[in-house]
């Protein structure tokens, strides 16, 4: 039965999720001049969608831990791991009120979901060309210093493919130096084991996610890059389990 109720399970997800992006896309058309008010009510639609999708249709249990500090150091630049699809409803879950994803082009090819996440005044950034991406952290950096808005990301860049930590990459030490706003992390335990990357079945399973203590940048250069980096993963490495750890920590 398992198959079966998996393949039902999607289904019904692909379905909701089409259906009130398509409800969604006409409001945002009209509010097209209001591209702070159009990331706010995506922040609505991400919390009623999110929230649904992971507990109802894919069944899994989300366990919370320290929840409240989601908004206790608002704006700020939230952070976290990324090794199933499922990860993408529960950040538009948990980001709060204000927060501004930053996504890679590819999303906007996603039918209705994909011209959602552009029309909401979230940023997708071209990972392909390096000028391009830069230029599109600079733009982000200007609109959150403008706007007071949040910004939600995963530093790895893509999904890992086994569940365990990938290197993060520079882009949101880039935007912490620029904005000097703090850092959020935001620890999503065995995702990977509900919708594994590649499959097209799901295992409803308990998740825990976990936000962390904010970690000051204000005193981050360009200079002192590679550890910014090294001591934020860290940071993760410390709180995720056996199976999650980075494939060099798992090997030594």
């Amino acid at each position: 039965m398992q198959p079966i109720s998996s393949w039902i399970r999607l289904f019904l997800t692909f379905v909701f999720v089409g259906v009130t992006s398509v409800l969604w896309l006409s409001v945002l058309i009209l509010l097209l001049p209001f591209r702070e008010l159009r990331i706010k009510l995506c922040n609505c639609y991400g919390k009623f969608v999110g929230s649904n999708v992971a507990r109802l249709l894919l069944g899994c249990k989300v366990v919370f831990k320290d929840r409240e500090k989601i908004n206790q150091s608002k704006p700020a630049i939230y952070i976290t791991n990324h090794a199933s699809a499922l990860d993408i409803f529960l950040s538009m879950w948990v980001c709060p009120m204000g927060g501004c994803g930053i996504a890679k082009k590819e999303i906007a090819k996603i039918p209705l979901f994909g011209q959602l996440y552009w029309l909401s005044g979230h940023l997708l950034i071209d990972r392909s060309k390096r000028d391009k991406a830069i230029a599109a952290m600079e733009l982000v950096a200007n609109l959150v210093r403008r706007k007071k808005l949040s910004i939600w990301l995963w530093p790895e860049g893509t999904r890992s493919k086994t569940g365990r930590l990938l290197p993060f990459k520079k882009g949101f030490v880039h935007l912490a130096i620029a904005t000097k706003l703090p850092l959020v992390p935001v620890v999503m335990h065995n995702t990977h084991k509900a919708w594994p990357k590649g499959k097209g079945r799901i295992y409803p399973t308990q998740i825990d996610i976990e936000v962390l203590d904010p970690i000051d940048t204000a005193r981050w250069s360009v200079e002192t890059m590679d550890s910014h980096i090294q001591e934020t993963m860290q940071v993760f490495i410390e709180k995720l389990g056996d199976e999650q750890q980075p494939a060099n920590e798992a090997s030594s």
